[in-house]
């Protein structure tokens, strides 16, 4: 059991509000709700599960035993009139018992479009482990200041190793097993394809949608071009564009947008497009680039849901096709940019162009290599383990 860099924070935060916990399905949404209920609550909590027939029942008939002070309802976004209900069950039962929400599609979807149960949750995003959380570091995350990278650890390099080998999700990473990986990965993309997006669209090509899921590992890192993938799959870019959308939601990929200024020709529109399991590439560069993303994003989604920072991941880009990977902001203002290299090279041109043209305070070029770590006219070439070890 390996204790989830949230569970602090949402136990401290149940105790004012619901939660609200969304991810990957088998991020381990469920089996943090669990541990907070038998931790916390011993044997006063009750888990439903949408999916469950009778579990299903005891919701909608809202008959939950009096004993229990948590209730922890997994995948009822699922029933349509979801939000009323949990919001019923609050207003009524507050003062009787606790709430966590959970579930494997994008539940950040329902607080758009005047959101009614505002102001009676918190919201938290669930990401793979990380080296940071897998070393129990507790770095301190000041907006603009510089990060705490320090010299790194054989442990920091271990770590990293493995989960760049297995990817962040739990069970694989501590089953450590390359023939159940390949087998987990078939069995991952059929069950988003085939139940998790049956859930929140009406999608009657199931076998090309599995297709197209199967296609996006090989553009990691590259701008998305959905004509591409409409001349590849042989149906309109409208479908590809729904479809596209519809993977986002159910966290099996993410995309990062270039980042706009008056300051530099920028590109408007085209994103990159990540795995959240970077376990399920097999060329070197791209998945060193994927999981330095992932680490960032969980960077950003943690500022934002638990620090309350706007913090956002982008990429720069010009028409002059200057190019760095990835930029940290925070209200939109730049705080540091990281270009991925597999091996130590000379810096970066881009990194030196975009540091003075949009005075950004920090940049580092993060290279797959151990040992390495210094500073150079002002940017930091460090190893990765070492740079992801100063995250989340």
């Amino acid at each position: 059991m390996i204790e989830r860099y949230l569970s602090k924070i949402i136990y401290e935060d149940l105790q004012d509000k619901m939660i609200f916990i969304a991810g990957p399905r088998q991020i381990g949404k469920t089996t943090l709700a669990k541990h907070l209920g038998s931790v916390h609550y011993k044997d006063k909590f009750i888990y439903l599960n949408w999916d469950n027939r009778q579990d299903r029942r005891v919701i909608l008939k809202e008959e939950f035993p009096g004993k229990n002070e948590l209730i922890i309802f997994d995948e009822i976004h699922k029933y349509k009139k979801w939000k009323n209900y949990v919001k019923g069950e609050y207003d009524k039962n507050k003062d009787n018992f606790k709430i966590i929400v959970t579930g494997s599609s994008r539940l950040d979807l329902y607080r758009k479009h005047g959101d009614s149960m505002l102001g009676r949750y918190y919201y938290f995003r669930i990401h793979p482990l990380t080296v940071a959380e897998l070393l129990n570091m507790k770095n301190n995350y000041e907006p603009f200041s510089k990060l705490n990278v320090q010299d790194g650890s054989n442990n920091s390099s271990k770590i990293f190793n493995d989960l760049y080998k297995f990817g962040g999700f739990p069970e694989m990473y501590l089953k450590k097993d390359l023939n159940k990986l390949g087998r987990w990965h078939n069995s991952r993309i059929e069950g988003i394809v085939r139940q998790d997006i049956r859930d929140i669209a009406s999608i009657r090509d199931l076998s090309t949608m599995e297709l197209l899921a199967e296609t996006i590992p090989e553009k990691i890192g590259s701008l998305l071009s959905i004509n591409s993938l409409t001349e590849d799959l042989q149906v309109s870019f409208k479908t590809v564009r729904s479809w596209i959308d519809c993977l986002e939601q159910v966290y099996y990929i993410f995309r990062i947008y270039p980042y706009q200024s008056k300051s530099i020709n920028s590109l408007k529109k085209e994103p990159k497009i990540y795995l959240w399991d970077w376990s399920a590439l097999k060329e070197e560069g791209p998945k060193l680039e994927n999981i330095v993303a992932s680490h960032l994003l969980k960077f950003c989604h943690y500022l934002y849901d638990v620090k309350g920072h706007k913090a956002e991941l982008k990429f720069l880009r010009d028409k002059q096709q200057r190019e760095v990977d990835f930029l940290i902001t925070v209200d939109n203002k730049p705080w540091f940019c990281v270009e991925v290299k597999n091996s130590k090279q000379e810096i970066s041109k881009s990194l030196y162009y975009y540091k003075k043209s949009l005075k950004i305070p920090h940049s580092y070029q993060i290279v797959n290599e151990n040992g390495v770590n210094y500073i150079k006219d002002g940017i930091q070439v460090v190893s990765a383990p070492v740079f992801l070890a100063s995250l989340c």
